[in-house]
């Protein structure tokens, strides 16, 4: 599947109008605390994992964890699309940002323009 297969698809599930959202109008709002929510499942199951299982994941606690990630790519998908990019658009520029660091050795540490 391809990216914008897979974006035209999901925004396609999307119950808003997409179109010119200011970034604090409930249907963006509501994306991006869609989007927390779900990287909070995906952390929660995490630790459930560490506490319950000593970090032992089953193959269907993974499957569990897929199905979340998925969330957060629908989440991630629609608030780039309100904004007017691409998946491919902010999988690019990540890509680009991670190389660089990797190229410039600062890959450790912290910060957003390193």
């Amino acid at each position: 599947m391809q990216f914008s297969d897979y974006s035209t698809q999901a925004i396609s599930t999307d119950l808003y109008d997409k179109e010119g959202q200011p970034i604090d109008s409930h249907a963006m709002l509501e994306k991006v605390f869609g989007l927390v929510g779900e990287a909070g499942e995906v952390a929660e199951k995490f630790k459930k994992i560490l506490r319950d299982k000593d970090g032992m994941a089953t193959d269907e606690d993974k499957k569990e964890l897929m199905k979340e990630l998925g969330d957060v790519l629908w989440y991630v998908n629609s608030v780039g699309i309100y904004l007017g990019y691409s998946l491919e658009d902010i999988a690019q520029a990540n890509l680009d940002k991670v190389l660089s660091r990797k190229d410039r050795g600062v890959t450790k540490g912290s910060g957003d323009n390193r």
